[in-house]
């Protein structure tokens, strides 16, 4: 569907519930500096013709504007005229939605996803055996074992997103950027946001459990 052809109910909805997730996202402070972007599709599933809203560049996420967002298409360009730049990293939300088709994408930084990105960076995935928020993943496997991918994360995005392509795993409704951050997405706003949760409560535990391993071996 074209875009101008798109209800203006389905954008408004999508703006809507961006500046929701946004606002509750600063609040647990998790974009620092002007960091992380999150982005709602808008328009139908197709793999080759969509449209989404996506966090405009360079914005204090913390504070709510009439500028915060803007609507780009399959490849990232504008919709409509405007002044405003999208994030740098649509590219990957635009990869994101074309392999997996869902509905929301939700990026941050944390620090607990940035260290166990590189802590288990050579493995290329973080392992996690048998922590009950796995079940956040509808996955639910008695002592379930799941390997988060990490990729490589380079300042010009576009050589982000063939690793990506490569090592998507669609039962993991996520992927990590080597200490940079997660991308989790979902169905919609709400299973997106439950996914990001889950994961950012797993990499701490991880972490902590790495740390308390370290400890006892010693």
């Amino acid at each position: 569907m074209n875009f101008s052809q798109l209800p203006l109910e389905e954008k408004q909805r999508a703006l809507a519930e961006l500046a929701d997730i946004k606002s509750l996202f600063a609040a647990r402070g998790w974009f620092p500096g002007t960091s992380g972007n999150l982005s709602i599709r808008v328009g139908g599933f197709a793999e080759d013709d969509f449209q989404f809203a996506i966090t405009a560049s360079g914005k204090d996420k913390s504070l709510s504007t009439p500028e915060d967002f803007l609507f780009v298409d399959q490849s990232g360009q504008p919709c409509e005229p405007t002044r405003l730049k999208p994030s740098a990293e649509t590219l990957i939300h635009c990869e994101i939605y074309r392999m997996t088709g869902c509905g929301a994408i939700f990026h941050i930084h944390s620090v607990f996803n940035n260290i166990v990105s590189e802590l288990f960076w050579e493995r290329k995935s973080v392992p996690v055996d048998g922590v009950e928020l796995i079940k956040g993943f509808n996955i639910w496997d008695e002592e379930a074992h799941i390997e988060i991918p990490i990729v490589s994360n380079f300042a010009h995005i576009p050589s982000i997103v063939p690793e990506v392509t490569e090592r998507l795993d669609g039962r993991i409704p996520g992927i990590l950027l080597r200490k940079h951050g997660i991308y989790a997405w979902g169905a919609n706003a709400f299973e997106a946001k439950r996914h990001l949760e889950a994961f950012e409560f797993i990499f701490e535990y991880v972490y902590r459990w790495e740390l308390l391993n370290g400890s006892a071996r010693r």
